[in-house]
């Protein structure tokens, strides 16, 4: 098996009396496409921002390509691709100018691969990222992500609030993505059936704390064939499912 892209060793995080993250130990090997699930406020977010070195650590370990994200943010950051939820652009721009912007921070940018995704997303590239829609800017979001063909793609929640049609040209975009050249995607979703559709892996969050984390195949072969929303509510209750949202 390869040197893990993701190494998290007994990771501690607490916010005032709130404990975000709870002894959390996972180990993420390249060439996968990694779901995170789990019900508001039980880590995700939290745990994300570890892996890109926005917080640090105050207890256990975190190793993103065998580096500390915090230690070597340069060294980490230009082989991760990153999309959160919010996904605040800068409205002034337009499209074109946030790309050219964007590409001046990755030597490996790819201005064929941005080119040929505006055109798959159907964005203009003459118009001010402020009149995109949601939908358009999750699109325009994934664009820069993937221009240069990042090593390990993080999302945050990207298809939340997003109509069908644009979770699709999400989902395709990750199947795309992992389909290339062997990389990974790690990506958290309150959305269990999407996980479910692209997912080689599985790890369930409550409270801080890893639930379950394996293959996807073995968890439903272990739970009988379960969907994985039954499997979530029979591990978290099905209060946890009613407060993912979905």
């Amino acid at each position: 098996m390869s040197e893990p892209v993701i190494s998290v060793s007994a990771l501690g995080r607490r916010f005032g009396t709130t404990t975000a993250l709870d002894a959390v130990s996972l180990s993420l090997p390249r060439g996968a496409v990694y779901g995170l699930v789990g019900a508001n406020g039980a880590g995700k977010t939290t745990l994300i921002k570890h892996l890109l070195g926005l917080l640090r650590a105050e207890s256990g370990s975190v190793r993103i390509f065998g580096l500390d994200p915090v230690a070597d943010p340069v060294g980490v950051l230009s082989r991760i691709g990153y999309v959160s939820e919010e996904n605040d652009l800068p409205g002034w721009m337009r499209v074109d100018e946030l790309v050219r912007y964007s590409r001046a921070f990755y030597p490996a940018w790819d201005d064929a691969h941005a080119t040929m995704l505006l055109r798959d997303f159907a964005l203009d590239p003459t118009v001010k990222v402020a009149t995109l829609s949601k939908g358009q800017k999750a699109r325009l979001g994934l664009v820069c992500a993937l221009a240069y063909r990042p090593e390990l793609l993080v999302l945050d929640e990207p298809s939340s609030g997003l109509d069908p049609i644009v979770r699709r040209d999400i989902l395709r975009a990750v199947i795309r993505t992992i389909a290339d050249e062997g990389r990974t995607v790690f990506f958290s979703s309150h959305l269990l059936d999407e996980v479910e559709a692209v997912a080689d892996h599985v790890t369930m969050i409550q409270h801080g704390r890893i639930i379950l984390s394996a293959p996807l195949a073995e968890i439903k072969t272990t739970f009988g064939g379960a969907s994985l929303a039954e499997i979530f509510v029979s591990r978290m209750g099905m209060g946890a499912l009613s407060s993912t949202g979905a």
